[in-house]
C-alpha cells in the first residue's frame, strides 16, 4: 500500500511539471530566416535546462523565474529539409524545416485577398507546384494587452491545393522571389480586413509620440467584455436616436412586407457604405428597402435584380418572396425575379443586411444596381430607406488602437525575418494626412519591437477605386493617402513604395490583378534586398520649370525613358493651375524625357498635380521598363484631411 502511494505521488508530481512548449509558429514545414541569428524561444519550468539543436549546432539555456527561456542559434545559409530538436522534460522534433526568405505580410483586405480571387485563378492555382514556398497564418485576435501566444496558426505548401488561401499579394511576391534566388521562401500572413493603421501599433509606441500620446491616455482602464457593453450601449443610443426604437426579432419578419409602413424610416444613399454615412463604428443586422412603380407592361417581363456588392451577406426579397441570398462582401448580387412576382403599382425590394466587421451595407457602382425588365433598365440607386434591427455586442479591432498589434505581432516577436510587406490605407483614408505620421510611427515601432536592425519594409500604395469620386478641385483623400505614403518612402529608410494605380478598380475597393502588385514588389526587393541590376520604380517628379503659359517638368527613375502607357495614344493624369488654384486638364506631351503641360485655361500656371483623383486609374505616365509615375503635387495648398485626426471608436 505504501509503495502504491508512492507511486501515485510521483505521477501527480509528474504531471504537475509543465513540459517544455514553443510559440505555434515554430511547427512542421516552418521556414527560418537565413543568413542572420536565429531566435528560439518558448517556455518551460523555472529552472528547467533546455536544449536545441538544429544542423551541428547544439545549445543550452535555462528557464527564468517566469518560465521562459530564449537563445539565438548562429546563422545558417540556406537549405533543407532538416529538424529542429528541443529537448527538456519532453523532447519536440519539428520536421520538414527550411532555411530561407521570411517576409511578414501584414495589412487590411488587400494584402488578406487570396489566390482563389484573382484574375485567373484557377490557372494560378494550377501552376502553384512550389513546395519551397511555405505560409503560416496568423489567425484573427485581439486584446487590449500583449499577448505571448498566438491564438491559432499552422504552415501551408505552396500547391494547387493549398495555394488558394495563401495572401495572393505575399505569394506572388514569393514565387517571384523563389525563382529568381532558388531558395525557400516563408510568408507569415498576419492581416485582418479593415483595419486602420493605429490598431498595428504598438501602445509604447503610441504613448511616446506627440501625436497620439493623449488618444492613449484617454482609454479606459477596462477589460473587453467591459468594453463590449459600453460599445453596444452606446451604438444603441445612437441608432435610436435617428431612428427610434430598435424593431425586435418578434416583428422583424414584417419587414419583408409590402404593405409594411416604412415612411418614417430614415433614409441612406445607395451606393456607399453606412460607415461613411451615419454609423462610422456599427456592426450588426440592418433592413433597406426600396419601392418602386412599375406599369402592367413592364410587370409582365422577365426581371433581374442586380445590387452590386453587399457587406457582408444579405437575403434579398421582392414583394415578400426571398429571391435570392449571398454571403460574400465582395460578390455581385445578380438574381432573377420569378414571373408573376413582379405587379403593377408598387413593388418592395426589401434587404436584410448582416455586417459582422468593418464596412457595412450596399456598395459598388451606381450603374450595377439596377432593375432589368426586358430591354429597359431601372436605376435602384439613390435613397433607400433603412432600419437597424439589431446591433451586434462582438468588438472590433478598430474600437483601440494596438488591439492587433498586441495579439497578431507581438507574439511573433523576435522570429527571424528578412524584411516586411504591407497593404494597408485604405481604411485611414478620412485622416489620410495625419498617416504621414502614424505609418512612420509603425514602421520604427516594428524595427525597435523585432530589435534585427533597419529591416526592409516595402508597401503598396493605394490603388484607384472611386469611393468618394474625390479630385483636385473637390479634394481626395485617397490621393491625400497616397502622398502620405510618398511622404514615408521618401523620409523612413530601407523603405520601398509600389504604384499601383494602374492596376485598381474605380469600382472595387479589391482589385483582382495582385499579380503586377506581387512582382513590383518582387522588383524592389530583388534591387534593394538582394543586389539585383534592374529597375524596380517608376517615374517620379523632381522639379517644375514655368515658361510662360506652359510647364515643363523633370523626373528621376525614368530608367531607359518616359513613356505613354496602356497602349494609349495621350498622355493622361496631369492637371495645372493658376492662382486661383482651380485644376484643369493639361495636354501633355513627351519630348526629351520631359514632359510638357499647357492648358488654354490657364494662362499663368503655378501648379500641378498627377494622378490627383480616387480614381486615377488613367494617368499614364511610365518608364520604359514598365512601372508607372509616382502620383504627386508640388503645390502646399490645404489638404481635406489636414484636421482630421484619429479617435477612439468604441
Amino acid at each position: 500500500m505504501k509503495f502504491l502511494f508512492i507511486i501515485i505521488c510521483c505521477f501527480v508530481t509528474f504531471d504537475g511539471n509543465a513540459e517544455v512548449e514553443l510559440p505555434l509558429i515554430f511547427a512542421d514545414g516552418m521556414v527560418l530566416q537565413q543568413n542572420q541569428v536565429i531566435p528560439i524561444w518558448g517556455w518551460a519550468n523555472e529552472g528547467e535546462e533546455v536544449t536545441v539543436k538544429l544542423k551541428n549546432q547544439r545549445l543550452k539555456t535555462v528557464a527564468n523565474h517566469d518560465g521562459k527561456w530564449k537563445l539565438e542559434l548562429k546563422p545558417e545559409i540556406y537549405g533543407g529539409p532538416f529538424v529542429l530538436e528541443i529537448v527538456g522534460s519532453n523532447i519536440i522534433n519539428i520536421k520538414d524545416v527550411y532555411i530561407g526568405e521570411v517576409w511578414v505580410c501584414s495589412g487590411q483586405s488587400n494584402m488578406e485577398f487570396t489566390v482563389d480571387n484573382v484574375v485567373d485563378a484557377q490557372k494560378e492555382m494550377a501552376d502553384s507546384n512550389y513546395p519551397l514556398i511555405r505560409q503560416f497564418v496568423v489567425e484573427r485576435d485581439m486584446s487590449m494587452q500583449p499577448k505571448d501566444r498566438i491564438k491559432k496558426g499552422s504552415w501551408s505548401v505552396c500547391n494547387p491545393k493549398n495555394v488558394k488561401a495563401f495572401t495572393a499579394v505575399g505569394y506572388f511576391f514569393a514565387k517571384k522571389i523563389h525563382q529568381e534566388l532558388n531558395v525557400p521562401i516563408g510568408i507569415i500572413n498576419t492581416t485582418w480586413g479593415g483595419t486602420v493603421v493605429e490598431s498595428w501599433i504598438s501602445t509604447n509606441a503610441l504613448s511616446q509620440s506627440d501625436e497620439f500620446s493623449k488618444v492613449i491616455s484617454g482609454i479606459p482602464k477596462v477589460d473587453l467584455d467591459s468594453l463590449m457593453k459600453i460599445q453596444q450601449n452606446k451604438m444603441v443610443e445612437e441608432v435610436e436616436a435617428i431612428q427610434g426604437r430598435i424593431i425586435g426579432p418578434s416583428e422583424e419578419s414584417r419587414l419583408r412586407e409590402t404593405n409594411f409602413n416604412d415612411s418614417e424610416w430614415p433614409e441612406l444613399t445607395v451606393p456607399g457604405l453606412w460607415e461613411n454615412q451615419k454609423f462610422p463604428t456599427l456592426d450588426g443586422l440592418v433592413w433597406m428597402r426600396k419601392t418602386i412603380q412599375l406599369s402592367k407592361e413592364d410587370s409582365d417581363k422577365e426581371a433581374i435584380l442586380e445590387l452590386s456588392k453587399i457587406d457582408d451577406s444579405d437575403i434579398t426579397y421582392v414583394n415578400g418572396k426571398q429571391v435570392g441570398s449571398t454571403d460574400k462582401y465582395d460578390l455581385s448580387r445578380v438574381y432573377n425575379i420569378p414571373n408573376g412576382l413582379l405587379k403593377p403599382g408598387n413593388n418592395v425590394i426589401a434587404v436584410r443586411i448582416t455586417d459582422t466587421g468593418g464596412g457595412g451595407g450596399i456598395y459598388g457602382d451606381a450603374s450595377d444596381i439596377k432593375l432589368t425588365l426586358g430591354n429597359k433598365e431601372y436605376s435602384l440607386s439613390g435613397k433607400w430607406k433603412y432600419n437597424v434591427t439589431e446591433v451586434v455586442t462582438q468588438f472590433s479591432p478598430n474600437s483601440f488602437p494596438s488591439l492587433l498589434f498586441n495579439t497578431m505581432i507581438n507574439p511573433l516577436i523576435p522570429y527571424g525575418i528578412k524584411g516586411v510587406l504591407w497593404y494597408q490605407g485604405e481604411s485611414n483614408v478620412h485622416w489620410a494626412a495625419q498617416y504621414k505620421k502614424s505609418f512612420p510611427l509603425l514602421i520604427n515601432d516594428w524595427r525597435a519591437q523585432w530589435q534585427q536592425g533597419d529591416f526592409p519594409f516595402y508597401f503598396v500604395q493605394l490603388s484607384s477605386y472611386d469611393e468618394l469620386k474625390g479630385n483636385s478641385n473637390n479634394g481626395s483623400k485617397w490621393a491625400e493617402l497616397r502622398e502620405s505614403q510618398t511622404y514615408t518612402s521618401e523620409n523612413v529608410k530601407n523603405t520601398g513604395m509600389c504604384v499601383t494605380i494602374d492596376v485598381g478598380n474605380a469600382k472595387d475597393i479589391h482589385p483582382r490583378n495582385k499579380q503586377t502588385v506581387g512582382y513590383r514588389l518582387a522588383a524592389i526587393a530583388l534591387n534593394k534586398s538582394y543586389g539585383k541590376d534592374i529597375i524596380s520604380s517608376g517615374p517620379k517628379f523632381k522639379k517644375m520649370e514655368v515658361n510662360q503659359n506652359k510647364v515643363v517638368l523633370k523626373f528621376n527613375d525614368i530608367g531607359s525613358g518616359l513613356i505613354i502607357g496602356n497602349n494609349a495614344s495621350e498622355l493622361l493624369g496631369f492637371e495645372i493651375a493658376g492662382e486661383d488654384q482651380i485644376f484643369y486638364k493639361a495636354t501633355a506631351t513627351i519630348i526629351n524625357n520631359l514632359v510638357i503641360l499647357n492648358s488654354k485655361e490657364v494662362t499663368k500656371p503655378i501648379a500641378v498635380r498627377y494622378g490627383w483623383a480616387d480614381d486615377a486609374g488613367n494617368s499614364n505616365l511610365y518608364n520604359q521598363q514598365g512601372f508607372p509615375a509616382i502620383p504627386f503635387r508640388n503645390d502646399k495648398w490645404d489638404l481635406t484631411t489636414e484636421r482630421m485626426k484619429y479617435s477612439v471608436q468604441y
